[in-house]
Order: C-alpha cells, then sequence, then structure tokens
C-alpha cells in the first residue's frame, strides 16, 4: 500500500505543478500583449510536433525575412530564437514533411504542427546498408520509434513484446543480468540449430544481450527487417530475420545537454501459493500410507498436533523459506546523459548511462559481505563525424559497456528453486544463539541430525560469486563523395574491432550445522550441538572461474550509385564484407580456431513516376563451415511496387485515401549456423584414436587403445536455405494509417541426423545431411489511427498482429505400419508428441482392466489413450498434443492521449496458440531431487492440496494424480494431463507524464522538463493462475517482475 499511496502523492504533485503553470501562463498573456506594441527582437520559445504529437529534433527553424538566421529543434522538438513577435514569419522544414510558415501575430510562445508529406518525395526509410525514400521501400520493414522502446528496465529486449507487427516475443525470467526476452521474427520456421534473428547494431553483428544493454536514449532508428528483399543482402545471416539499429549522430547546432533518472520498485507478478506446514506433513504422510500402508510416517501425530504455523518454535520450525530467502521487492535506478552538437566542421554525439539492478535475496548481518544479487552496469559512446572536406567526411564511433556483478553463488533462479525443494517443518534456518555457544562468530545453520538435508538459507548467505562483462567496439569510417566522376556516386569504408571478455570467481565458505540435543517442554530452555565440527569453516576460499576473451574484426565497403533523369530513378549499391572471429578461451580445438565469413552483396532500383517501383537484390557469401565446393552461396530477391494514389487517375480519392501502395517480393536467404559450435566443419570426421579399446588374456589384464568416430565427414552438407514470398496493402485513410502483409515461407536443406543406416554400411554413428524441409505462412497486420482532437489534445490508437505457422514438409524418421500419426509431416517444428490423458484410474478393477502402462502405478495415477488398440500403452501410442510451445499468435494494442502539457500511454501485449507442460517431478511434493547432493523434499503447493486423488477422493479430473514420495514413471510421461494453456493478455505498460512549460523552464536555464512515471507488468488475463503464464513450464524460476518507476527527463 505504501508504494500505491507515494504514487498517488506523486500525481497529485503533477497536477499541482499543471495548475501552476497554465496560470503562468495566463499571467504572461499581458506581457506579451505588451511586447506587440514593439518592433524589437525578443526571445521566441515553441515546440514543433509531428501528427502523432511527437516532438520532431532537428527541423529547421528559419525567418522568412532572414533564413540564414535560425535554429535547430532539440531531442524534443523545442526551439528557441531571436525575432519581432510583430512582424516575422517563422519558416520550419524538416525531411519527409511539408514545409510550413508560420506568422507569429505577436505571440512568443508557439507550437507548430508539420504534416506528412503526402507523395512522401523526401521521407527515408533505413534499409540494409544505406538508407531509401520511403515510397520506395518494396522489402517488409517496420521501424519502432525509440521512445517505444524506454521501459522502466535495464534491459530493453523486454520493450519489444506487443509492440510491433512481425515479432514474437515472450520472456522467461526476470532475474538481474538473465532477463532477456526471447524473440523471433514471424516466428520460428525452422527446427535447425538456429532460429533466432540477426541483430545489427550501427552494422555490427551482436546479441541479444547486446541488444538488451543498450541505451534506449542512444538509438535513433530501429527497424525489423521481415522478408527476402529487405535481408538478401545479408545472404548467409538473413533467413530468421534482421534487427537493425542505428544510434544517434550529432547535428549541427549549440551544444544540447539531456539528462534522464529514474528509480523504480521491482516486486514479482505473482508467487506460487504454498500450503500451510501442518497440511505439508499430514499429506507427506498421506503420500507415503497411500503407496505402501505398512510403511512408517514421516511425521508424527504429537508433532502434527503441537506445530503452529508462524509460531517460530525451535522444537517444531514451520519455516517460511521463500520469505526467509526473499524480499517482498527491491529499489533500482538508472542515469542517461548526453551532450551532442557541432558546426561545419564536425559534429558530435556522446552518451553516458549507469544503471543499478538489485535482486529481491535477503542477506544476513552476520556476515561482512552481501550476497543480493547487484548487478552495476557503466555505459559510454561518442560518435564523431568530421567533414575533411566538403566530400569526405569520417566517422568514429566508440562505445564501451561494463557490467560488475555480485550476486548468491547460485542463480536466483537455482535458489528460488531451492526454496521449492526445501522442508518447511524439519528444523529452522538458523538457530538463536544459546548460552554455550554465545562466543561462536559464525551463523549457526539448523539442519537434521545427519546434517544432509538442504537448509537453502544456508545455500543462499554462505559465499558470493562476482563476474565483470567487457564489451568495447571501435569504428573507423570514411564517406567519399564521388560526384567528380559522375553525380550520385558514393564511396564508404568502415573498419570495426571489438573485444568481449568475461572472467567470474567465487567465494565462500562451509556451514556450520546445527540441531537440537536437548528441550525442556516446562522452561522451553534448549541446547544445540554442532553437528560437522570438522566439516565447517569460517574463512572464505577462492574459486576461480571462467575467462575467456573474443576478438571481432570487421571490414566493409559500400558504393552507391543514386540518379534520377526525368521521370526515371535509378540506384545501386555494392557492399563486400569480411569478419574474422576469434574466441581463443574455448576448450576445444574446433571451437578456437578463427572464425571466418567474406560476402558480396549488392541492390539495383528501379523506380518511375514516383509511381511504379522494381528492386533486385543479391548476397554472396562464403562460410568457413562447409567443403570449398559448397562453400559459396547465391542469394537474390527480386520485388515491386506500386504507389496507386500517386497515378493521375486516383487523384479524386485522394483528399480521402492520401496512401494506397501494393508491393511483392520473393527471394532466398541463407542460414549457415547449422551445428553446434562444435559441430562446426561437419565436412570433417571426427575420430578418436585412443578411445576406449578391448581387454583381453588372463583375468583381462591386457587392453589396448581404439578407434572410435563420433561423426562421419559429409562433404555435400551447405547451406540451410528459405525462400520467402511477402505481399503487403498500404494505406492510409481518414487518420488511419494500414499495413497489411501476407507472407510464405519454405525451408530447405535443413540439417538432421539420418534415422537409420543399415548395419552392412559399417557405421557407428548416423550422419549428418541437409534433409530437411518446411513450409510456413502468416499475417502481419498494424493499423493506427491519430487524430488532433483541438489545438491541445492529440489521440494516437494503435494495434498490431502477427499470426505465423510453420510445418514440417520433410522429416526423415522412422517408419511406422499403421500409426500415421507419428510422423511429423504437417506439424509445426515446436510440436510436442505425448499421451492423450484420458483421467485418473478410479480403482484397481479400472487399472486391471486397462491396458498395460509404465512401471508401476495403481489406483489415481494417469490413464492413457490406446491410440493403436495393441493393449499395450507405449511409444506409438504417442500423438500431437496442444499447440506449438512458441505462440503462433502474437498481439499488441494501445493508446497516447495528450492534453496541453499532459500524457498519458499504455500498451497490452497478448499471445496466443502456445501450450506448455508442468513438470512432474519438479512439481509433485515430498519429492527428492535426485541432481541435488543433499536430501530434499519438495514444497507442497497449495493447487495441489486443494485437488489431488485420494481414496477419500476418488475424482477422475482431480489436479493432481494420488500422492507418492516417489517419481512415479506412469505419470511422469508427457501428456495431456499436465498440459496448459499458455495464452495470456498483459498489461504490459502504462506512463503518465507531465511536461513543463517552456515560457517556466526557459527561467530556469533548461529547454525541456518532463516528469513521469510508469509501471510494467500490472496485470495479466490468463486461464492458468499458479503462476505468472510467460513462465510457462518455468514456474519455478526467478519470477517476472512487475516494476513501479518515476522519472524526470531535463534538456538544456
Amino acid at each position: 500500500m505504501k508504494i500505491e499511496k507515494f504514487y498517488l502523492f506523486l500525481l497529485a504533485c503533477f497536477v499541482a505543478i499543471g495548475a501552476y503553470s497554465q496560470d503562468g501562463q495566463q499571467k504572461m498573456t499581458g506581457d506579451e500583449k505588451s511586447q506587440q506594441q514593439s518592433d524589437a527582437k525578443v526571445k521566441i520559445t515553441g515546440q514543433v510536433f509531428d501528427e502523432s504529437g511527437e516532438g520532431i529534433p532537428g527541423a529547421n527553424v528559419t525567418l522568412k525575412s532572414n533564413p540564414t538566421s535560425g535554429t535547430v529543434t532539440d531531442l524534443d522538438g523545442k526551439f528557441i530564437l531571436m525575432a519581432s513577435p510583430q512582424k516575422d514569419v517563422l519558416v520550419v522544414s524538416f525531411i519527409g514533411y511539408n514545409t510550413q510558415e508560420f506568422p507569429l501575430k505577436g505571440k512568443t510562445n508557439v507550437t507548430i504542427q508539420l504534416s506528412q508529406n503526402v507523395n512522401e518525395l523526401d521521407a527515408v526509410e533505413i534499409v540494409a546498408f544505406g538508407t531509401q525514400k520511403k515510397e520506395s521501400v518494396i522489402g517488409s520493414i517496420t521501424t519502432l520509434s525509440p521512445k517505444s522502446l524506454r521501459v522502466p528496465s535495464s534491459n530493453m529486449t523486454t520493450a519489444l513484446a506487443g509492440q510491433v507487427a512481425g515479432i514474437i516475443s515472450y520472456q522467461t525470467s526476470g532475474e538481474p543480468g538473465d532477463d532477456d526476452a526471447s524473440f523471433f521474427v514471424r516466428g520460428i520456421a525452422s527446427f535447425g540449430f538456429n532460429t533466432s534473428p540477426l541483430i545489427l547494431i550501427d552494422n555490427i553483428e551482436s546479441t541479444s544481450t547486446d541488444l538488451g544493454r543498450l541505451n534506449p536514449d542512444d538509438i535513433e532508428s530501429f527497424s525489423i527487417m521481415k522478408d527476402a528483399m529487405a535481408t538478401a543482402l545479408y545472404g548467409s545471416r538473413g533467413a530468421n530475420g534482421v534487427v537493425l539499429v542505428k544510434t544517434k549522430e550529432g547535428e549541427r547546432g549549440k551544444t544540447k545537454f539531456d539528462v534522464r533518472i529514474e528509480g523504480s520498485n521491482s516486486r514479482p507478478t505473482s508467487n506460487i501459493e504454498l500450503a500451510d506446514p501442518v497440511t505439508y506433513m499430514k499429506l507427506h504422510n498421506e503420500a507415503i500410507l497411500t503407496r505402501d500402508p505398512s510403511a512408517p510416517v514421516m511425521y508424527s501425530d504429537d508433532k502434527i498436533d503441537r506445530t503452529v504455523p508462524g509460531s517460530g518454535s525451535i522444537i517444531y520450525p514451520t519455516n517460511d523459506w521463500r520469505r526467509q530467502l526473499m524480499k517482498n521487492s527491491t529499489w533500482n535506478g538508472r542515469a542517461n546523459m548526453s551532450i551532442s552538437g557541432g558546426g561545419n566542421s564536425a559534429t558530435y554525439y556522446v552518451s553516458l548511462r549507469y544503471t543499478k539492478d538489485q535482486g529481491l535475496l535477503n542477506v544476513d548481518g552476520k556476515n561482512n559481505f552481501n550476497n543480493n544479487i547487484n548487478l552495476q552496469t557503466y555505459q559510454m559512446r561518442a560518435n564523431v563525424n568530421i567533414n575533411v572536406t566538403k566530400t569526405t567526411q569520417v566517422r568514429v564511433n566508440l562505445s564501451g559497456i561494463f557490467d560488475t556483478y555480485e550476486g548468491p553463488i547460485y542463480s536466483g533462479s537455482e535458489v528460488y528453486g531451492m526454496v521449492m525443494k526445501s522442508n518447511p517443518v524439519l528444523f529452522p534456518a538458523v538457530y538463536p544463539t544459546d548460552e554455550q555457544h554465545k562466543y561462536i562468530k559464525h551463523i549457526l545453520f539448523g539442519n537434521s541430525d545427519d546434517g544432509s538435508y538442504l537448509n537453502p538459507y544456508a545455500e543462499l548467505v554462505k559465499g558470493y560469486k562476482e563476474y565483470e562483462n567487457t564489451t568495447l567496439l571501435a569504428t573507423l569510417g570514411i564517406t567519399q563523395d564521388l560526384n567528380f566522376i559522375t553525380k550520385g556516386l558514393k564511396f564508404e569504408g568502415f573498419f570495426n574491432v571489438s573485444r568481449k571478455s568475461h572472467y567470474k570467481q567465487t567465494r565462500q565458505y562451509k556451514p556450520y550445522y546445527y540441531a537440537l540435543s536437548s528441550y525442556d517442554f516446562m522452561t522451553e530452555k534448549y541446547s544445540i550441538e554442532n553437528i560437522n565440527p570438522d566439516s565447517g569453516t569460517e574463512y572464505l576460499d577462492f574459486s576461480p572461474g571462467d575467462k575467456t576473451v573474443n576478438n571481432v574484426m570487421t571490414i566493409e565497403t559500400r558504393t552507391s550509385y543514386n540518379q534520377t533523369f526525368g521521370d526515371h530513378s535509378v540506384g545501386g549499391l555494392i557492399v563486400t564484407q569480411y569478419i574474422d572471429s576469434k574466441n581463443p578461451n574455448y576448450k576445444t580445438l574446433q571451437e578456437s580456431l578463427p572464425s571466418r565469413n567474406m560476402g558480396v552483396s549488392g541492390r539495383f532500383t528501379y523506380a518511375y513516376s514516383d509511381r511504379y517501383f522494381t528492386e533486385f537484390n543479391f548476397g554472396y557469401n562464403a562460410s568457413e563451415r562447409f567443403d570449398k565446393k559448397h562453400r559459396w552461396g547465391f542469394f537474390p530477391s527480386v520485388g515491386g511496387g506500386w504507389m496507386i494514389s500517386n497515378e493521375p487517375f486516383f487523384q479524386p480519392l485522394s483528399s480521402k485515401i492520401t496512401k494506397l501502395k501494393l508491393r511483392a517480393s520473393y527471394g532466398l536467404v541463407g542460414n549457415d549456423k547449422i551445428g553446434r559450435v562444435d559441430e562446426r566443419f561437419l565436412y570433417l570426421s571426427n575420430v578418436n584414436m585412443n578411445a576406449g579399446g578391448a581387454s583381453f588374456g588372463y583375468e583381462n589384464k591386457y587392453s589396448r587403445p581404439g578407434v572410435n568416430v563420433s561423426r562421419y565427414a559429409n562433404p555435400a552438407i551447405g547451406w540451410e536455405k528459405s525462400r520467402k514470398a511477402n505481399f503487403a496493402l498500404e494505406a492510409s485513410f481518414y487518420g488511419f494509417d494500414l499495413i497489411a502483409e501476407y507472407f510464405t515461407e519454405h525451408r530447405t536443406d535443413i540439417l538432421q541426423k539420418r534415422a537409420s543406416i543399415p548395419a552392412v554400411m559399417g557405421y557407428q554413428e548416423a550422419v549428418y545431411a541437409n534433409i530437411g524441409e518446411t513450409k510456413g505462412h502468416g499475417v502481419d497486420l498494424d493499423l493506427k489511427y491519430q487524430k488532433s482532437l483541438n489545438k491541445n489534445a492529440f489521440l494516437i490508437v494503435r494495434g498490431n498482429l502477427t499470426y505465423a505457422h510453420s510445418e514440417y514438409l520433410k522429416y526423415e524418421d522412422n517408419t511406422y505400419d499403421k500409426e500415421w500419426w507419428k510422423y511429423k509431416i504437417g506439424y509445426s517444428p515446436n510440436q510436442k508428441w505425448g499421451y492423450i490423458a484420458e483421467g485418473l484410474f478410479i480403482d484397481d478393477a479400472e487399472v486391471a482392466n486397462s491396458p498395460v502402462q509404465f512401471g508401476d502405478y495403481k489406483a489415481g495415477d494417469i490413464k492413457y489413450r490406446d491410440m493403436n488398440g495393441d493393449g499395450v500403452i507405449n511409444s506409438l501410442d504417442q500423438v500431437p498434443i496442444g499447440h506449438p510451445t512458441s505462440p503462433e499468435i502474437n498481439y499488441g494494442f494501445g493508446s497516447t492521449f495528450s492534453y496541453k502539457g499532459f500524457d498519458i500511454n499504455f500498451q497490452f501485449h497478448g499471445s496466443a496458440q502456445s501450450s506448455f507442460w508442468i513438470d512432474y517431478d519438479k512439481m509433485s511434493p515430498f519429492f527428492k531431487d535426485p541432481d541435488m547432493k543433499q536430501k530434499t523434499n519438495n514444497q507442497l503447493v497449495k493447487f495441489i492440496a486443494n485437488s489431488y486423488w485420494s481414496e477419500s477422493n476418488r475424482n477422475r479430473y482431480a489436479t493432481w494424480p494420488r500422492l507418492s514420495t516417489t517419481s512415479v514413471a506412469n505419470n511422469k510421461e508427457l501428456s495431456t494431463w499436465f498440459m496448459r494453456d499458455g495464452s495470456f493478455l498483459r498489461l504490459k505498460l502504462v506512463e503518465l507524464g507531465y511536461t513543463v512549460p517552456q515560457k517556466i523552464v526557459s527561467k530556469w536555464g533548461m529547454s525541456n522538463l518532463r516528469l513521469y512515471m510508469s509501471s510494467t507488468n500490472l496485470f495479466v488475463l490468463s486461464k492458468f493462475k499458479d503462476w505468472d503464464v510467460e513462465l510457462a513450464g518455468n514456474g519455478l524460476n526467478y519470477p517476472l517482475q512487475r516494476v513501479f518507476n518515476i522519472g524526470v527527463n531535463v534538456s538544456f
């Protein structure tokens, strides 16, 4: 409640400031009137907006009477210049918008809205390796506003969900440093190794972690390239789509300072509800007896009767492990600063960023270290453009990201998992210091008599882990105008080096465990004893961890030509690229060898009368992964567009339908990341000449090593190929902007192991080959409505939807006689095969009269359908169940409303047609984890305690099967019983802001001051209620976070 009250108070402050500022404006009206009586030049302030209500940075504002006297708007579209309010007329222009003349008519503070150029003759779009006129773009490219990527998080990938058509995105962890969202362009169309899109930041290949760490305030443009026309120039890397990010550069004008500071409170969106300790013990005993009535129970009736939840009793403990290990919330912060400007000789953009993200883990005051998650990130960026001559420009880009992490030895998700594996009633987490141990300095951790049980609190606080990640990038570029050869010719060259390093170390002590040795019920006095005096330590031991270094060098050249001859416009681009990557710290020979790729790509465009457009692109790339006969791949694409709204016959409709365009493309793109890193050279065999051999002789005392082949060479292996087609309609009418696209994809030559090799061939292992095929299709829809309600109010409503389905066309599998449902053809690569659960066995008679299933099972366990009617339940009865694990439908919608200085924005994100499965072994209460060294007993979650099969509740459709303390093989089979619907609708973001009028902030030496508060993940609607549905089957992971954020943005 404190957080909610704080936000209400902050909202009241915003309203109060707004009321004061409006009053200030009224008081200044008289001053403005008096100013009209004079022709003297005074300070004119204003702001330039686009049709969506967003400020336009970099717009030119000049005086009609003196075009050389003017200024450029700042990052929020604001400007200040000297003019005569009575006589002067402002001329405002910006690329892609109609130039507007604005008479001051005595005003000293103005608001100017520019309308987009209907013909878009000057508007440009970011495309592969450059820009094109927006109206001539044929490829499927969606551009996101950088403002939409500003969310109260240090990881920008969490902002993508629901923002743009074509992106399928979801997040499965909220742990700082491990919270990257998974995202795919138009879904997953391959069952090969690599399904992620290519990410380029300033044309340098980057990882999703690099993208997540990028400062949104540094972004100039963010584009998603989806079809073959848009991605063909990337050849071997563009099969899964491309995310292209361009960072900001400086602009000519006075130096501009921009500062943003945010503070946020983070807490789980939901937590799994656990049963109380008394119920835990009763059901634990029942789980023992229901499987073996003669077995001894775990807890006596006396212990159950004397246990009082929350009492803090020493002899009858009731641990709420989650509360003991986890805090309810934590505070995080971010601070950004940028400086930009320049003159005729050079322009610059320099930014700094600091973020601090903390976890939800508690720490113990007795330790002299803090082992809660603490991730601090420092970033710097400097982009400098130097005009060496009128035709030569040199570009220098430098950036660095430095992550410093301190936290528990285990990951946050592992700690959260330990909470769910720990018995709550065996011993207290920590014993209070008794008289005998009052001089002991270490923590008195509780445990069982033999010290063999998991104490998650001890595991959390016994030490800490540190790591540092460093990413350094440097780019030197040159742009040479070659108009002296022929008009429109230009050359660009880039040299980039990047270096990533990582190191990790761990420090920990070995806990001393204690157990209760005596207890006086009358006096409640007790004594404890150390049960591991010889194995505990009071000092921190040191363990070195991973140390890695990665160096990448990229050399790129671009030669472009663009010219217009009357109604004819032609363009061309040739790009060469060479990439060299070195990873000397890898542990195997194959991984340690340098990796090299090179290629040539090109684009050729033609347009006639701004109505008809054609384009041909190609990529010609070489990959070291393939034999020299198949090393090079050629990936062409072709497309065309028709701007119907520019036709003379369409002019009668132009006042109602301002834009109508059709475009289509078809092309081939490739993928050379078709195997794991250790399967790099598939055209070579993996042979171990000193493998395990044979023993022979008397008592097998003699042995000789043998030869083992773990992979056979296949020199015919080549590229995975994707043939993509795209058909699109773009229209603008009555304030609506619509983009509708239909796409298809055909993947061939997907890497797969042969299903079977005849024994007579003599192979030890199956051979890899390019034999897999898939096909896919889908729809992207993007709709936006914007309207100026009056001079002070503006409304935007937006929505997008993506449907992407793919299925197997060819998959080498075993041969089945009559079980046609076993074949994968026609199903999604993310489809699961499992058993159809018909319910739970009602009684043992039903068990006896049903087909034989798995292992030892009885009444109350899961009953499966015999699909082929052979009287036995086995793998032949597995059928496709549920939807694919990756959602086939992704959508988002939201709105922005602004009134005077106030603005409110909200965004929803939805997902549909996906399924996930609850893990039976991890979720079943009382189970022991075989992977843990210590003894464990899974917690009892409330939804199981409320609905399970028992002798007194013979419910065929109870939530959980018959209880057990060990895994029941029959119940752990993948089936529809534990299948859940992954669909959801989430309120992803709400933001309320207030921009203080410039008349006020200019008195404080500012050009802009905006206060705002925002929140993410406020609520989610879903059929699944047991934990946050977006975690899917990872319910025991570190939870997703609900964030409440306040911020201020100041410009000077």
